[in-house]
């Protein structure tokens, strides 16, 4: 069995619910990258059973033609987590997010729970990854540690509403109440080397303002953003591909500097900018994403 990828593009990652088995069958045709197949907050607390039983179907039956399924387990402050974890490697969930991680041992003790899933029932070691969900002040503060806690991680994602109650305000639109806690987790995924994602916009009658914000957190560094609605994928995706001409510039760096460096040359110009070696993996980068989105056919990656 092959193991799931660790690295791949994972622009948009929308949040189903595991009770309804009508959104849950067929959510590939929206072309989004990930699906987060949800047990805790969607999940009424008396309909737990029934949708761990949906979402071991869903798993089990449904082809998601390569979309990755996450699913989102209820917190460790529950007596639902364990369950969760079972039916999730029994069914051979992709991906498990941890919701309201706090420390590096949450993280290790889910990371305890799933390899001893994958014992009972007969899964390869290493075959469920695991990303967590922050969600508190102290939980962004932790960010690095929590990071480097298991081998399985993909990244971290923020929670923006309870994470503004923690800071005792709330969501004003602006994002400046999130400013803090966004760049911070960024730098602890890029300095682990894992994959971070943006908190859910709520507002579906305010496209623009979602745009707007998507935008913002590419600048900041996210690799792509949680969704609620199929309406929003199109936008994260445009604004998270590369264009062509940023392919064609990304293009002309790699090849501009393979060139130089066999000639001992380290700065010149591409397009009238000036360039050198620090480029080179911004570019290559750049490169990969777009293979991955499936807009760049060449060879340099």
């Amino acid at each position: 069995m092959k193991l799931p990828d660790k690295k791949r593009l994972r622009r948009s990652m929308m949040f189903l619910n595991c009770q309804k088995p009508g959104l849950i069958k067929d959510p590939y045709i929206y072309g989004l990258d990930c699906i987060m197949l949800d047990l805790e907050d969607a999940v009424a607390e008396n309909q737990k059973d029934a949708a761990r039983y949906s979402l071991y179907h869903a798993l089990k039956e449904i082809d998601y033609h390569g979309v990755e399924r996450v699913v989102r387990i209820n917190g460790l402050d529950t007596p639902h987590w364990k369950e969760d974890v079972r039916v999730c490697v029994a069914g051979g969930a992709d991906v498990i997010r941890i919701a309201k991680t706090e420390t590096a041992e949450d993280v290790k003790t889910i990371e305890k729970a799933v390899l001893e899933a994958e014992k009972e029932f007969k899964k390869p070691k290493g075959s469920t990854l695991l990303m967590s969900a922050l969600e508190s002040c102290k939980g962004v503060l932790n960010a690095y540690e929590i990071c480097l806690a298991s081998d399985r991680m993909i990244g971290i994602a923020l929670s923006g509403g309870d994470y503004t109650k923690d800071l005792q305000t709330t969501l004003t639109g602006t994002g400046v109440e999130l400013m803090g806690a966004r760049q911070h987790i960024v730098m602890a995924a890029r300095a682990a080397k894992v994959q971070c994602w943006d908190t859910v916009f709520t507002n579906l009658d305010d496209m623009e303002g979602f745009e707007k914000e998507t935008r913002m957190i590419k600048m900041m560094g996210f690799d792509g953003k949680s969704l609620i609605n199929p309406r929003q994928i199109a936008i994260v995706h445009k604004v998270f591909t590369p264009t062509e001409k940023e392919i064609a510039f990304a293009e002309a760096v790699v090849q501009e500097i393979d060139d130089k460096k066999k000639k001992g040359i380290g700065v010149f110009t591409v397009n009238g900018k000036m360039i050198d070696i620090a480029f080179y993996d911004g570019a290559k980068r750049t490169l990969k994403m777009a293979k991955a989105a499936g807009v760049y056919k060449g060879g340099l990656v």
